[in-house]
């Protein structure tokens, strides 16, 4: 029987000290969890995935917090039953008691856990839809007011007006265009449709 620990953050940027400390101190050693930077929007994870290949019968899964698995409603509670029923492992969510399958496994445990699952796993996909939501309208509203998202566009140089005209006499191409001006063709091109 082995003891595995999984740590999703959302992006490289944020931290996963909490997450690595609590499942520490639950017994789980540090070469036993699987760490993935990725969005819980889906279950593509590449460390996510590795450790479904390693998870045994009898072996168990513990985890911070529910949503760590993924905020996807349908997809949590599927790979719920792929460990606790297919492969016969246990799940323990260290935040939340009533979510350990090592702890409750009368009927009524198994009813109040599948019960307290499904209701988290509606809770983390309706607060990923709210997020992209206001994100969404969070945009509209700055581009209302004039914010302007991506990269500044480049200055054009100096001496874009010679080099385009000497690229429309076709004395250059404009790939020693754009090299003499220090762009990409792509941005060349671009130029010379906009002036």
């Amino acid at each position: 029987m082995a003891t595995y620990g999984y740590v999703r953050v959302s992006t490289k940027e944020q931290n996963t000290d909490r997450q690595i400390t609590a499942i520490l101190k639950a017994g789980v050693e540090e070469k036993n969890i699987f760490i993935d930077r990725l969005s819980g929007k889906d279950f593509k994870r590449p460390q996510y995935r590795k450790l479904m290949k390693q998870l045994k019968t009898g072996d168990r899964l513990l985890i911070k917090s529910i949503d760590r698995i993924g905020r996807n409603y349908k997809e949590i509670l599927d790979q719920w039953q792929l460990i606790t029923k297919k492969r016969q492992a246990d799940i323990i969510v260290l935040d939340i008691p009533l979510l350990d399958t090592t702890q409750y496994r009368d009927l009524l445990g198994t009813f109040i856990s599948d019960l307290v699952l499904q209701i988290l796993s509606f809770v983390a996909e309706n607060e990923r839809e709210t997020t992209l939501l206001r994100q969404a309208e969070g945009i509209v509203e700055a581009k209302k007011r004039g914010v302007v998202f991506g990269r500044p566009p480049m200055p054009i140089p100096a001496d874009f007006e010679a080099v385009k005209s000497a690229y429309q006499a076709n004395e250059i191409s404009s790939r020693k265009a754009a090299q003499s001006l220090h762009v990409s063709q792509k941005t060349f091109l671009k130029w010379i449709k906009e002036k």
